[in-house]
């Protein structure tokens, strides 16, 4: 406990001595407790920034107002252009970097003109080790990871999140909607309209933790494997099917691993191998 205070000390210590910062926020456990401490070091002088795009759900975008609201935090809304760039469109293993790369350069633009000195995401120790090529987007365009910076991992972000009552700490990870395609696969707005639609569909019948790949006409999807009997049963299945089909796919299955973050990545791994 003594280390987590530690940390948090750190923490503060960091943005304080940035004096005014810009936040990307997503309004994910990350971004959502990075505000809140940016807010508690220095006050007024901290901007939120959260970008729309196709491949941003349009439930999180509400809850980024909603929370930037709850913080009494400066927020401005911003249009997000990578599906304009054909080498995120091709969706390469690098997609990231693209999308990063479009993000991070409008946030430096916008920090320019409010002459705000510090850009800041949500990284935190955790994802170091993890394959995040929109990571060297960041250090290309000097954006700061505070969360990182102190020694913080996700664990001690819930744990903190927790303590200061903030609705996000334990809302279950989310990636873009572009990381349910397989690399490779051409991304679109349409493409990725779908899979919103899809996921909401998840979403409202109470599954917290999902994905739903999407393999041109085939829909996989991933539900905690402690909700795969309750996805099975009561006719849950039948009604995903059933939905599913509504918007365009001809085949659905469930993966019987369940849930798991970076599939995708996984399955890219084993194929270099």
């Amino acid at each position: 406990m003594n280390d987590l205070k530690t940390k948090h000390k750190k923490l503060l210590h960091i943005l304080e001595e940035m004096k005014n910062v810009l936040v990307a926020f997503s309004a994910g456990v990350d971004s959502t407790f990075l505000l809140c401490c940016a807010k508690e070091a220095l006050k007024e002088n901290v901007l939120a920034v959260t970008a729309r795009s196709a491949s941003f759900p349009k439930r999180e975008l509400k809850a980024s107002i909603e929370l930037a609201k709850m913080l009494k935090a400066d927020h401005l809304l911003i249009d997000s252009e990578e599906l304009e760039d054909s080498n995120y469109r091709e969706n390469p293993p690098d997609r990231c970097f693209y999308c990063k790369n479009d993000l991070f350069s409008k946030l430096r633009e916008i920090a320019g003109e409010k002459n705000i000195p510090c850009v800041l995401d949500g990284t935190n120790l955790d994802d170091v080790g993890d394959y995040r090529p929109g990571s060297k987007a960041a250090e290309n365009l000097h954006i700061r990871s505070p969360l990182k910076e102190s020694g913080l991992t996700k664990e001690d972000i819930r744990h903190l999140s927790r303590e200061r009552n903030l609705p996000t700490w334990n809302k279950p990870s989310f990636a873009c909607l572009a990381s349910r395609f397989p690399y490779g696969t051409a991304i679109t707005e349409e493409k990725l309209s779908i899979v919103e639609q899809a996921e909401n569909i998840l979403h409202d019948l109470g599954f917290s933790q999902f994905r739903l790949r999407h393999h041109n006409d085939l829909a996989r999807i991933e539900v905690a494997k402690e909700q795969l009997q309750r996805f099975l049963n009561n006719g849950i299945s039948e009604k995903v099917i059933s939905e599913l089909k509504r918007l365009g796919y001809k085949y659905v299955t469930v993966d019987l691993e369940g849930y798991r973050s970076g599939s995708v990545n996984d399955a890219l791994k084993k194929v270099q191998s």
